[in-house]
């Protein structure tokens, strides 16, 4: 549990790095265009691997102990 921040590049990769490669009208998902659907997919993502690693670092368990 000691690197589950980590997990905060993988949000950075599919946002960043792999946008140029998926900038493209066609196909259309949910009846939006592909590049639109795959932000709104990572937005999505981003807040559940947020909320992830906020549930499992050990920094957030201190507080609790109060």
């Amino acid at each position: 549990m000691k690197y589950i921040k980590l997990l905060l590049i993988i949000p950075f990769i599919g946002m960043i790095v792999c946008l140029p490669m998926v900038n493209r009208i066609e196909p259309y998902v949910f009846g939006l265009p592909f590049l639109l659907f795959w932000i709104v997919f990572w937005m999505i993502l981003s807040s559940v691997i947020m909320a992830i690693i906020y549930r499992f670092d050990p920094d957030n368990k201190e507080g609790e102990a109060e």
